[in-house]
């Protein structure tokens, strides 16, 4: 309770948290130190000096702790055996997490993967087949649950029946964004979902930017997908730099501001990235330093994959899939290429959607998975 009640008083931050850890020895004796003793400690605010004295808290840590009893999550401090073991090595690592989910060992070999909110069919389905890829060879993906990129990246990884963390901005009980609320609960039930703030606390902007070295820290590595010149996810990118993370980088077209942050990285020594294989084959040696297990040659087949090869194809189905071997596409422009009737090429892309073969996104858009 003893971490819970310092991450509550008013006015003090992470990193103050951690110097008090340092100088007391324990969270315990932290907040039974005197205004005396306060006083000594250089780097902490007065206010929040003030409010640890007199034992001050936005939220009685009692009440906090019954509610996220409720909810089905749990407090995770740092110096716990189940905290993360990648998160554990930066420098200002969360105090405090509250989690829903399941954090597991395994969850040691990840990458992260992030993004623009504002992405491209092109870069979503991208997104998608490589997590789905890296989650296939048994890589946890972390992301930050954001719309756009980082919901495809989750969503890759949750195809495949992998494990997948998404590090919020907001308090657990937020349901922010909206839209990737269902998202959310998938992520609990097969990974985890966390964060460094207190329930209730509201998506602010300078949120975000702490959420990104976590979503850094907790990885051997960060892939940038899509991101303008000053997207967050380069601010991610940074932190992983600084952590002693790999940086990867997906390029795009040259007229495409989305691709003006991944060149960006790549110009200053991101590795490129077009298949998972290029990211596996940077983090083994990582893995060996840690002594960690061991990457798989090959990623498994999954679980539902027939073993008798794939789905029949029709010639005209085939002529479809042609069509999407380079981008998604509208009914409409197959129709043009193909010179087909629009009812003929609805028929053909649901045969083929039905076949797992295309998958549609929003905007009507389909692409091969």
């Amino acid at each position: 309770m003893a971490w819970l009640r310092l991450k509550l008083t008013p006015g003090l931050g992470n990193r103050s948290i951690l110097r008090l850890i340092r100088r007391f020895g324990s969270p315990v004796a932290a907040v039974k130190a005197s205004r005396v003793q306060l006083d000594g400690i250089s780097g902490i605010q007065e206010r929040a000096k003030q409010a640890l004295a007199r034992g001050e808290v936005s939220r009685p840590p009692e009440r906090e702790w019954e509610d996220l009893q409720a909810m089905g999550a749990e407090l995770i401090c740092l110096g716990d055996e189940s905290y993360p073991a990648n998160l554990k090595e930066i420098a200002d690592p969360p105090a405090v997490l509250f989690v829903r989910g399941k954090l597991e060992p395994r969850d040691l070999v990840a990458v992260a993967v992030v993004g623009s909110r504002a992405a491209s069919a092109v870069g979503m389905a991208f997104t998608e087949r490589l997590c789905r890829e890296l989650a296939g060879y048994g890589v946890t993906v972390v992301s930050g649950l954001a719309v756009g990129i980082d919901a495809a990246a989750h969503r890759g990884a949750l195809n495949a029946r992998g494990r997948t963390l998404g590090v919020l901005g907001c308090g657990l009980d937020v349901g922010y964004p909206q839209a990737n609320r269902t998202l959310k609960e998938n992520i609990v039930a097969s990974g985890a979902v966390m964060t460094e703030f207190p329930l209730g606390t509201p998506p602010l902007a300078g949120h975000f930017p702490q959420r990104n070295r976590i979503i850094s820290g907790l990885a051997l590595g960060v892939v940038v997908v899509e991101a303008a010149q000053r997207s967050g996810s380069l601010i991610t990118a940074r932190a992983a730099l600084e952590q002693g993370r790999e940086v990867f980088a997906v390029p795009g077209t040259a007229r495409n501001r989305r691709s003006a942050g991944p060149h960006r990285l790549l110009r200053e020594g991101a590795k490129l990235v077009e298949c998972a294989e290029d990211i596996l084959e940077e983090l083994r040696p990582h893995l060996v330093r840690r002594g960690g297990p061991d990457l798989p040659a090959s990623a498994p087949t999954p679980a539902d994959t027939p073993s008798g090869g794939p789905c029949d194809v029709t010639s005209e189905e085939t002529t479809v899939l042609g069509c999407l071997d380079e981008q998604p596409l509208q009914i409409d422009q197959i129709c043009r290429r193909l010179q087909w009737p629009a009812a003929r090429v609805t028929a053909l892309l649901l045969s083929l959607e039905l076949k797992g073969l295309v998958r549609q996104l929003p905007g009507k858009y389909f692409v091969r998975p």
